[in-house]
């Protein structure tokens, strides 16, 4: 699929994604394994149809939003595609946000119906009185309390059938928020058409998807990054999804694995590594894949060593709906985040949106079917970021003349040492490679001069404790691996690092840690 694709005059991806499956014969087989139950795609279409209605039933019309705050079970592609077939926007919240959060999404979405797990019932219980618009609460997996409505009853009431609504490719289908990690998150609204072009250039050309995977994403559903691994990926090819609802930490994830025996897994690289840090097996895995942070080449390294499976680092974002840049099968380079999806091109700019010389760095511009329309209600972020056909992705990278790509940072990430652009990557990438490091994250720091330096914020393995012999010992490790200027002036050991629901590391905080310390 590239760029100048046409799609159909009317589309809806819940055709595409669901109904398609029982056209071409899959009714049968099996869509969604969560917790031990199994749910064939003649089922999810069943939900799907029941769902859809149940949202007209309250009133829900054509392009009204309708919130999403749920779990990764098998309720939620009824509930995504259900909204989407009947016409309707599912907007799907984050499960790991505070209450003061969910006020501002719900407020900013206007949604007048939520979806939620009676889990995260407590995150929404404060701020009710607050929410402007919301008019029904319906509460999945458990009862709900006065006044709501149970989900399971309500659609085992509806009927079995549902006309698809007649949408257009450019109708909005859904929403993801961003993450916020450096101001206010931005409703990021996508097309009928996104999730469609995602799945045929990354999940068909990159992946390799076919009918027999089976999937299983520790990323989260309502991450764009979860959405296609365990969703529209899967859904496109008449695939399994194996869903988690719980956190993924990495005995559950491997318990799952051992249980389901995925054939692709998704991570992050935070998980690899402290998987790497834990006892279990990969049996039954062809191709792991990791985004959401550029991925160490010492991670890399020692999970092909361990395991024999190659990990496929790419980079994504929520505003071009999945990953753009990635490496491939049988083409991996340590260090590098791979070459162009295809269906995407890329400019590196300056400042003034030149393009830089090759293997320069500079700022990253994609172009993309899969982009999103806009931010809702923020036109002047969506003027700043989407540049007509090109998105700013607001990432720093370097290509080579072999076409590959290396990450070097956000744009407020950058040092410059004595007059020398450096990349906390790079450095974050030696420090890891120490073997007394798990995590790490460099930042600037002002000297007494008051001239900008790197600091290091480690997180030490299991075992290992802090001391002024082993931040010397960091120090040096860097002088001996990379040019002298890049080494930090100062380590300081944390118990974690701050992160993002996401799962980025929030550097904003530690730059503000940085500079009132030193």
């Amino acid at each position: 699929m590239d760029l100048d694709h046409e799609f159909p005059e009317l589309l809806n991806a819940a055709d595409y994604f669901v109904d398609r499956n029982i056209r071409e014969g899959r009714a049968k087989k099996v869509a969604v394994r969560c917790e031990g139950r199994v749910f064939s795609y003649e089922d999810i279409q069943l939900g799907v149809n029941q769902s859809g209605n149940a949202l007209k039933s309250l009133g829900v019309r054509m392009e009204e939003r309708v919130a999403l705050l749920l779990l990764d079970t098998e309720v939620y592609p009824q509930a995504f595609f259900g909204a989407i077939k009947s016409g309707s926007v599912p907007v799907c919240l984050n499960t790991l946000m505070r209450p003061s959060d969910y006020e501002y999404f719900l407020n900013d979405c206007r949604a007048r119906v939520l979806l939620i797990d009676a889990r995260l019932m407590a995150c929404i219980e404060p701020i009710r009185e607050n929410l402007k618009y919301l008019e029904t609460v319906v509460v999945a997996n458990g009862e709900p309390g006065s006044g709501d409505l149970s989900f399971s009853k309500l659609v085992s009431s509806q009927k079995v059938e549902l006309e698809t609504a007649p949408t257009a490719p450019d109708d909005a289908c859904f929403w993801l928020y961003s993450s916020g990690s450096t101001g206010q998150p931005k409703g990021t609204v996508h097309l009928q058409r996104d999730m469609i072009y995602s799945a045929e250039t990354y999940g068909r050309e990159v992946l390799g998807i076919r009918e027999d995977d089976v999937c299983f994403s520790a990323a989260k559903l309502f991450f764009a990054y979860g959405l296609g691994n365990n969703l529209y990926f899967p859904f496109s090819v008449g695939a399994t999804s194996v869903y988690l609802p719980d956190r993924p930490t990495p005995d559950a994830v491997y318990e799952v694995i051992g249980r389901n025996r995925p054939t692709l897994f998704f991570g992050v690289p935070t998980l690899y590594a402290s998987m790497l840090e834990a006892e279990g097996s990969m049996d039954g895995v062809r191709c792991c894949i990791s985004a959401g942070e550029a991925l160490p080449a010492d991670i890399l390294k020692r999970w092909r060593d361990r395991f024999h499976l190659d990990i496929l680092d790419g980079i994504g974002s929520t505003e071009l709906a999945h990953i753009f840049i990635s490496n491939y099968p049988g083409d991996i380079h340590p260090g590098s985040t791979g070459k162009l999806v295809p269906g995407h091109e890329a400019r590196i700019v300056d400042e003034e949106l030149n393009d830089v010389p090759m293997g320069e760095i500079g700022i990253l511009l994609i172009k993309s079917g899969s982009a999103a329309s806009c931010y809702w209600n923020k036109r002047k972020k969506t003027l700043q970021t989407m540049l007509g056909p090109w998105m700013n992705t607001g990432d720093k990278f370097y290509r080579n003349e072999e076409g590959y790509f290396y990450f070097a940072g956000r744009t407020d990430d950058m040092l410059k040492v004595g007059g020398i652009w450096l990349s906390p990557i790079e450095v974050e990438a030696c420090i890891i490679e120490h073997p007394a490091v798990l995590e790490c994250a460099v930042v600037p720091a002002n000297d007494k001069e008051n001239l900008v330096k790197p600091k290091a914020y480690v997180v030490l393995k299991q075992g290992r404790t802090g001391s002024p012999e082993l931040q010397d010992d960091i120090k040096n490790y860097v002088k001996n691996t990379l040019a002298h200027y890049k080494y930090p002036r100062w380590v300081e050991f944390l118990d974690d690092l701050p992160k993002t629901p996401t799962g980025k590391i929030k550097r904003f905080e530690l730059r503000k840690l940085a500079n009132n310390n030193d």
